[in-house]
């Protein structure tokens, strides 16, 4: 299999790509959950110094084509917000990137997510749409370091009250502006990703099929119950956050 990148052999690249339709299909089901795992996928096969940039080549594909299927349920206004506050972290992450600790920043995305699901929000008119640009910005300059910040987005989007499938669609949309920049940024700072961009695109196609499966899940799905999943599955993303953030390790991974 000549497409392969150096160290990847054929069986790590046909679980790769099978693990990208399933994570889409979770993300597009449930709007998080599937990134994180992608990129757990990938820490074990990809080098450190690349495996953020892959991630967000494999992400745009897998969130375009939500966006995609999704669009009619989007937020456009909430979207222009976020991407003028993405457009600076991007800049800023780009430029910070590999000189801030991880460490801290996994904790900051912890104890924000925790916040935004939990913790009452004043009723303070324009809030939610500075929230935005501000949590545009504060996500982009993370996602140059940790990659998946598809749950720290989510939460930024609570506050706005949207039914679930005007929230994943929203999502969907940020996410695949979000990572097209990033993916920008990591080109211009020298990253090279052409070695893996046909495996890539492979998990883009399975992913595309992934998230066909999930958007048809997501139409079936009672209100309450998709509300309520996603606040467990928020609160779990945030707690193994801050684990990660303490250096705690979980015996057996």
């Amino acid at each position: 299999m000549t497409f392969l990148p150096a160290g990847v052999d054929a069986l790590t690249a046909i679980l790769l790509i099978g693990i990208s339709f399933f994570t889409s299909a979770l993300t597009a089901a449930f709007g998080i959950g599937g990134g994180v795992a992608m990129l757990g996928a990938l820490a074990g096969a990809v080098p450190t110094n690349v495996v953020v940039a892959v991630h967000g080549v494999v992400q745009l594909g897998s969130n375009l084509g939500r966006a995609i299927l999704q669009r009619a349920h989007a937020d456009w206004a909430a979207v222009r917000r976020f991407l003028a506050g993405a457009a600076i972290g991007v800049a800023l992450g780009a430029w910070l990137f590999v000189s801030l600790p991880e460490r801290f920043l996994l904790g900051l995305l912890g104890v924000f997510i925790l916040i935004m699901v939990w913790v009452p929000k004043p009723r303070i008119p324009g809030l939610s749409k500075a929230g935005l640009v501000i949590g545009g910005a504060i996500s982009s300059v993370l996602t140059m370091f940790i990659g998946a910040t598809g749950p720290f987005t989510q939460a930024v989007l609570l506050p706005l009250g949207l039914d679930r499938k005007g929230l994943i669609a929203t999502h969907a949309v940020m996410m695949a502006f979000q990572h097209a920049l990033k993916v920008i940024a990591f080109g211009f700072i020298g990253v090279a990703l052409m070695p893996w961009l046909p495996m890539v695109a492979a998990m883009i196609v399975s992913g595309f099929i992934g998230t066909v499966t999930g958007t048809r899940l997501l139409e079936k799905m009672p209100e309450a119950l998709f509300q309520t999943i996603l606040k467990v599955l928020l609160t779990v993303v945030a707690i193994d956050l801050l684990r990660r953030a303490a250096g705690i390790r979980i015996p057996g991974l």
